[in-house]
């Protein structure tokens, strides 16, 4: 338990998350199935009797992405996800619920609809700045809550005057090169680099982009008028900067500007789980197994960072805290 929150369990279909949900959250259960199939019976049998039970939910963000910015998508099967979680949350009433998705949902008519489950309920929501609250990567994302207990919001800002910076984040870390890993911790592990990338990476400076470079090394695609503003591939980080956002291809060089600040390789693994604030020690995989990319970065960029997740349950604990003074008033 940290934070005041009781975890229990935790649904994905994604059997890569057992072994890190249960390695890292002890006592609590992983359930491998589409949420879809669960019933209200089943979420029912895990809130516990004599506490606030609590419903925490994140549907994939697909159909929020830039390339459906125009449409009303509300009819697309995509939703599916959005509208099962609501779904859960009228049959199962819990007191308390929260979503992190994409700061586009509100945009589109499905928000709408997806409000309309908290009948009963009061609501907030907005869209937080990540590195506003201590999380060393610039990272927008919406924050849901509801209760049944009255009135609740977010906390205010906590780093608005001191953002946490790459530096801060990940100096401590010692060097490797691109395709090494790191003899005393597995996860801090580099992809290779083909002989070009490394000259490429070579002429990349902190912030800079491969309008740096010399012509013979400037991709076709980024010569052409349509990729000229593409200038946030291929690039370094700034020490004295949050990352940029972490995505589930953070660990690839020409993925976006994932360049290490100094050393000539893309960010490692473990570094892109401290940007996304995973404890240093936080396991993904069993020891001794072979380190799988693709998985791990999978499961990095996917993930609600965790210092977000702290805030929020900060926020739901000083709700019940207010709740309960209101109640002793009366």
């Amino acid at each position: 338990m940290k934070k005041g929150i009781q975890v229990t369990a935790g649904v994905d279909m994604d059997p890569a998350c057992r072994y890190p949900y249960e390695t890292n959250n002890r006592g609590a259960r992983f359930i491998e199935c589409d949420v879809e199939s669960l019933s209200s019976e089943d979420i029912g049998e895990l809130f516990p009797k004599d506490k606030h039970s609590l419903l925490a939910g994140c549907a994939p963000c697909q159909p929020f992405s830039t390339y459906a910015k125009g449409k009303d998508t509300s009819k697309d099967a995509k939703w599916k996800l959005l509208r099962s979680f609501a779904n859960l949350v009228r049959k199962t009433q819990p007191d308390l619920v929260t979503m992190e998705n994409v700061p586009q949902l509100p945009k589109h008519s499905i928000f709408d609809e997806f409000l309309s489950a908290f009948n009963g309920y009061e609501t907030w929501f907005g869209v937080v700045q990540c590195e506003d609250y201590g999380i060393p990567q610039r990272r927008r994302r919406l924050v849901f809550l509801a209760s049944k207990l009255g009135p609740i919001s977010l906390i205010k800002p906590t780093h608005k005057d001191r953002q946490i910076t790459v530096a801060d984040a990940i100096s401590c870390l010692p060097d490797i090169k691109a395709g090494e890993i790191h003899w005393n911790d597995s996860l801090h592990a580099a992809a290779g680099l083909t002989d070009i990338n490394l000259r490429r990476i070579r002429q990349s400076r902190p912030g800079g982009s491969w309008q740096d470079w010399d012509a013979d090394l400037v991709a076709a695609c980024h010569r052409r008028d349509s990729g000229k503003t593409f200038n946030s591939v291929y690039g370094r980080m700034r020490w004295d900067k949050p990352s940029p956002t972490m995505t589930t291809l953070c660990y690839g060089f020409g993925n976006g500007r994932f360049g290490h600040p100094e050393q000539d390789r893309a960010i490692s693994l473990r570094e892109a789980a401290l940007f996304q604030t995973f404890p240093k020690k936080y396991r993904f995989m069993p020891k001794g197994d072979a380190v799988n990319f693709r998985v791990i970065g999978r499961l990095i960029g996917n993930a609600v960072p965790v210092r977000l997740g702290e805030v929020i349950a900060i926020s739901i604990a000083k709700h019940l805290k207010q709740v309960e003074k209101t109640q002793n008033m009366g």
